[in-house]
Order: structure tokens, then sequence, then C-alpha cells
């Protein structure tokens, strides 16, 4: 094994970075491989086009001859860019994204060959479901799943593929997928926006979600990633002694990009160009070997795509530099771990950001509705907001003083805390003439100023507003996004919903005025939403125990955190948005478990692999070795060598013993795996991975890293922390 571990610094070491040459401007390469509007222009009827824009902004359905149209046009631009297969690019509960290729050629009746590709094919297909994740919906013999076409995200190519977005349903019609859910979530929060939106502008007529993301990675030489069997199988390093420099200088953060990563960088943002994914800024990260990137924001559905379409070309591209590209969210101790902030907000098709104030106190009381009402639904629904970031990898990063914790609070900024306050002073029932100019002119007015000048940041905070938008900042960097914008629209959708009727009633019963009922409204949230808004320090123990007398869940773990998908509240929310019903949430539920039982476990087996396969074998060769040295010291010296041979004796003593606890412990893991492997439910079984087994990797870890520590380094098998984070 140290053989393999020095084969691959040799070929790292000998790595040329190839130039990335800018020809043209990037705007005129953007959505080169898109069938969006120009392409749909060009090769659709007028009447084909029509249709689809009117799927797209009404939500109006497509039959089978506008289908045929479409599908003719597709194939024509599709061919004349060289693609020779088509595919439904769909995303099942795995997380990430899955395809199967078909030809466009057929044969004729009399035996020529042809390029095919109709309506049917393009709307409906029907892959093997029996392979995917499905929590139970159907059975491994009932194959029948069905992938259908949003036309909401446009088709694209990659390679010679043509790729069509779609969602992916049993044939019993509950979703099997994370994209279902979404358009669901997002149709909700688009009805109940709308209507509240109107109060303040009577023209609009659709609200959107919209997301950026920044995604966040690591970069580690082919051949290094390779060498290390944890980082091949599970995507981070179960053992290894931290590096003597880490990231304590703060000398990575926004310095200066590495030549062979701007030449990957480069060539990803080409790719993305042309794929239409809006990619905008892109800089090192914290950790050594850590980097970020960000693109422009879009509409939810879209920019999930395009998150899950990147991070598949980040691979493809990764590869071809020579790189492995890390999307785990802690794949190194002792340096800061990767998420990916989801930057949210809500626009309407009038073109205005709900969640930027205005210019008048008309358009600032529209803001602070959407504000307050995004805090009560995060307040109401914390504990499923944090269902939705949980996973076996972010429980490694969540609360670990270096990503928020796993306790919900928002941070909203000194500043506004005031605007709100003052606000929960407002009069019950009607406002006097006094009172509605002090607070249009010197509270709801003065807040564009405001925001100018205090974009507060607290760093801890899961769930932060800056200045035009809320940032969730728990999101594993390997998340699919659709799973935390699914739980947040819908909880968004909810609470408008409710503070639409709840405002209809003030001002049908009580007579009161619109903004004497909404003002009313907004002074009750802003109340019983106090214990959420949280501006201190997140990562202290003060907050644990004051978020304890709020009572707010501080749920520190993945199975821990998905029992509340299951709970009443969350099967009637679900049920009453039409986003999930409750076969779907149970399934859901049960993958999430599933995936969090199988990820310990593989990581449980690699580990003991590396313990009885390598580390010992290791161990016991360097003991052979010192044992050799004491006794030539002891022919030399005779009596006298236990004196000349001290350390050795020494040194010999620590590896035998760490031996003995590292072999111990990992045969305990190991019995503890099998007993977790004989329970039947679920959510036992992954409680006894979490609190059973889990906690014997960092005991194992510490065991292994002091044998690192004493071993010779020709003979550890494994490449070094050193090695991996600062080879160029």
């Amino acid at each position: 094994m140290p053989k393999v571990r020095f084969q691959a610094l040799a070929e790292s070491r000998n790595r040329k970075h190839t130039e990335m040459n800018e020809a043209g401007k990037r705007s005129e390469l953007f959505g080169k491989n898109v069938f969006n509007e120009d392409k749909m222009l060009q090769f659709l009827t007028k009447e084909a086009f029509d249709n689809v824009k009117s799927a797209i902004f009404q939500g109006n359905k497509i039959d089978r001859k506008i289908a045929d149209q479409v599908a003719e046009g597709m194939k024509a631009w599709a061919l004349s860019m060289g693609a020779t297969h088509y595919t439904h690019w769909f995303q099942p509960l795995t997380g990430a994204t899955a395809e199967k290729h078909d030809a466009f050629f057929d044969i004729l009746p009399d035996g020529r060959g042809m390029e095919k590709f109709g309506g049917a094919q393009l709307v409906q297909q029907e892959p093997d479901a029996s392979s995917f994740p499905s929590g139970g919906i159907r059975n491994t013999f009932e194959a029948r799943g069905y992938t259908a076409w949003d036309p909401t995200s446009p088709a694209f190519i990659y390679k010679t593929t043509l790729c069509i977005p779609t969602i992916f349903v049993a044939y019993t019609g509950e979703a099997l997928d994370n994209k279902a859910p979404l358009l669901r979530a997002l149709y909700a929060v688009d009805q109940a926006a709308t209507g509240v939106a109107q109060y303040f502008d009577k023209n609009v007529r659709k609200v959107y979600a919209t997301l950026g993301w920044e995604q966040e990675y690591f970069l580690v030489d082919k051949a290094l990633a390779k060498s290390r069997l944890d980082l091949s199988m599970t995507g981070r390093t179960l053992v290894g002694n931290f590096s003597a420099k880490g990231q304590q200088l703060d000398d990575h953060y926004f310095g200066v990009i590495p030549p062979r990563v701007l030449s990957f960088m480069s060539d990803l943002e080409k790719e993305c160009t042309k794929l239409g994914i809006p990619v905008k800024t892109r800089h090192n990260e914290v950790a050594p070997n850590q980097f970020e990137l960000a693109p422009v924001f879009e509409e939810a559905n879209l920019s999930v795509d395009h998150n899950l379409l990147l991070m598949d070309v980040m691979e493809e591209i990764a590869d071809r530099h020579h790189f492995s590209v890390l999307f785990h969210e802690k794949p190194f101790a002792g340096i800061n771990g990767s998420g990916k902030h989801n930057n949210w907000s809500l626009a309407t098709d009038t073109g205005v950001n709900l969640l930027s104030p205005g210019s008048t106190p008309m358009k600032n009381l529209q803001f602070l509705t959407f504000f307050v009402n995004t805090i009560k639904a995060v307040d109401t629904y914390e504990e499923l907001l944090r269902a939705s970031i949980a996973s076996a990898s972010n429980d490694h990063r969540l609360g670990a003083n270096e990503a928020p914790p796993s306790i919900l609070s928002i941070f909203i900024g000194k500043q506004l805390s005031n605007v709100l306050d003052e606000l929960e002073g407002v009069s019950k029932g009607k406002l006097s003439p006094e009172e509605k100019t002090e607070l249009k002119l010197n509270v709801v007015g003065k807040i564009p100023e405001i925001l100018l000048d205090n974009t507060d940041r607290n760093r801890t905070s899961p769930f932060a507003f800056t200045g035009n938008k809320f940032e969730m900042r728990g999101v594993g960097s390997k998340t699919n996004c659709a799973k935390p914008m699914t739980i947040l629209n819908t909880i968004v959708a909810k609470q408008l919903t409710d503070f639409k009727k709840e405002v209809d009633a003030l001002i049908d019963k009580k007579s009161l005025k619109k903004d004497e009922a909404v003002f009313n409204v907004l002074r009750e949230y802003i109340k019983t939403s106090k214990r959420i808004r949280f501006e201190g320090d997140g990562y202290g123990m003060e907050w644990q125990e004051e978020a304890r007398r709020r009572k707010l869940s501080n749920n520190k773990n993945t199975p821990e955190a998905l029992q509340v998908i299951t709970s009443k509240e969350s099967l009637e929310l679900f049920k009453e948005m039409g986003v999930m019903n409750e076969v779907e949430l149970k399934a859901h539920q049960e993958v999430e478990l599933g995936a969090y039982i199988f990820h310990i476990q593989i990581e449980g087996r690699v580990l003991g692999e590396m313990v009885y396969n390598h580390i010992i074998p290791a161990a016991i060769r360097y003991q052979n070795i010192l044992l050799k040295n004491v006794s030539g010291l002891k022919e030399v010296y005779g009596a006298a060598h236990k004196n000349v041979a001290e350390s050795q004796l020494n040194i010999l003593e620590q590896v035998g013993e760490h031996i003995v606890q590292i072999k111990k412990l990992t045969d305990e893991m190991i019995d503890a795996r099998k007993r977790a492997n004989g329970m039947a439910m679920s959510n036992k079984k992954a409680q006894a991975y979490c609190n059973n087994v889990k906690p014997y990797f960092d005991k194992i870890r510490e065991q292994s890293d002091k044998l690192e520590k004493l071993i010779a380094d020709d003979l550890w098998p494994f490449t070094k922390y050193r090695e991996l984070l600062f080879a160029k």
C-alpha cells in the first residue's frame, strides 16, 4: 500500500495544467446547447411555440398533436447539433440524477434507417423503477414507473444526448423523485403569494420562488484521491492525522487561485455557459484546496436542475484535469467542511422582488408582509426545515463551529429587529390618522435607509436575511436543493394562505381598511414568532440553553431530525398544500432513513477493512523494524542496551498499545453493526447506527492517527493530509 501512495505522489507532482483560452464573449456562448426560447422560435411552429409558452407560464397542458410538433422541432434542433440519443433526465430519491439513453435511430418496415422522435417519446417514458428507492410505494416486482416531461425546465444537449428534464412517478401517481414535490410546492407558493401580492398591486398574476445557490467543493489530485480507500468509497477520510498547517493562517480564503485549478474553473465555466447555467462567481474558500462557485439567481425549479447538472459536469471536467471533486460535507477532519447556501426570495411577474424594500410606504408594507410571514412560517415549522437538510454527511458539519448549528433560528439584524419591535406596539383594531402617519413615515418609510447602511452579517445563523433575500446556510454541499426548497416553499405557502384568510376576515367582519388589517395581523405574527429570532452567537452553549427555554427543537442528528416528516402536523400541512400525500411522505422518510443507514454501514465496513488490512499490518511492520534494531543494539551493548534503546522500546510499547486498542474498538464496532443490522424497523436501525456504531468511528480514528504519528513515513499506507491538501 505505501507503494501505491508514493506512486500517486509522484504522478501528482508531474501534472501540468492545460491553459484554457477564451474565444469570444461568454454571452455569445450562453445557452448554445439549450432548447430555449430562441431555438423554439426557430424550430417550432407558432402554434407549438405558443402552447409551450402557455404551459410554462400558465401551467396549461400540451395535447398530443402539439407534443408531436414540439418533438419534431426538438429533434430537428438536436440533430443539427450532432445529437444521436435522447433521455428523460430525472431525479430519483437517490439525491442525484438518472438517465437512460435511447437512440433517435430506428428501422423502417422496408429495412431503411431513419431518425425518429415523436410526442409520445417526449411526453412520457416508462423506465424500470424497480431498482430506484421508493420507500415502499411499489414492490420490486412492480417495475412500472413513469417519467413525464417538465416543460418549465428547457431541454439541453450534453455531449451527444438530448436531455429532457422530467418528473418520475409510480404507476399509481405517487412521486418517486424530488422534482414532482418541488413543482407542487412552487405552484402552492405561487397561488398563495399571488393573492397576497394583489393587496399591493392588482396587476400581479404570478409569483416565482427564486434561488441562488453557492456550491462549495474540494479539489484533490485524482491519483491521490484514488490512492485512499476511504475517499474512493465514502467521499471522506475516515482516518488521517491533521497536517501541521491547515487553515489557521487564513491565507487560502479569497487567495490567488492556483493555475491548475483556474484552468479547471475556466473549462467548467465554458461548459456551464453553453448549458445555460449562469455561473458568475468563483473563489478560494477557507480550507486548503476548497473552492466555491455561484450563479446568477434563477427561478427555483430551473436553479435546482442547474445545480444538479453542474455537479455532474464538475465531475466530468475535474477528471479531464486529473482532479477528483469532493462534494462530501466533511471530507477532511480539522478543517472546514462544504455547504451550499440557498439564497431564496419571491418575485412577481411584474419584476418586483417581494423581499426587497421599495421607495414608498406601500411598497415597504408589501416587503414587511412577506418578510414577517416568512419568519412566521419558519417559526411554526422549524423542525421540518431542519429535516430538509438532514443527512449522514451533513451531520458532520452542522454545529461544528464552521457551519450553522442544528437549532433553527433567524437573524435579521439589529435595525430590522427595531422595526419589528415598533410594529409590535401597533394599536389593535382601527388606527388613528396620527398612528398611520407615524407608521408609514417613521417606521415603514425608513426601511430602505436602514437596509442601505445596516446589512448585518451573522455567519453562525442558519437562516439569515441579507438585504433582499433569506439565506439558508445549513444545506449540505451534495444535497439536492429540491429538498429544502420543497419544504421552505410549502411552509411559506401555508403561512401566506393563513395570512390572507385573517386579513380578509378583518376587512369583511371588522370593517378595517386593508392597511389596518395587514398591520394588525403582522403585529400578532411578530409577537408569536419572536422566539425564532436570534442575533447572537449560534455556536455557544449559552444559545443551546436559551433555545431550550424558547422551546426550539435541537435535533442533533439525522434519525432525530427525520421523525417530524410523518408527524400529524406535517401530514396535514402537505395534504392541505397539495404537495405530498401520506404515502409519499412516509416513503420519503423511509428512503432518507435507509440512505442514512447505508452510508454509516458502508463507512463502518471501509473503516474495518482499513484497520485490519492496512493499519495494523503497517504497525506490525514498524514493530518488527524496531525489534530488529533493539536486538542489534543488545548484541553490541549487552545489558546496557536498555539505556541506548530506551526510545525504541518506548515507541514499541506505544505502538503495541495502539494496536491492541484499535483492534478491540474495531471488533466492537463490527459487533455493534451486526446488532443494528438485525433490527427490522428503519427508524430503530438508523438510531442504532447513529448511537451505537458511529461513535466508534472517532475512537478508531484517534488510535489510527496516533499510529500515523509514530510509524515511519515510508511505511504508512495512506496518502497523508499534507499531501492531499497541499498538492498543486
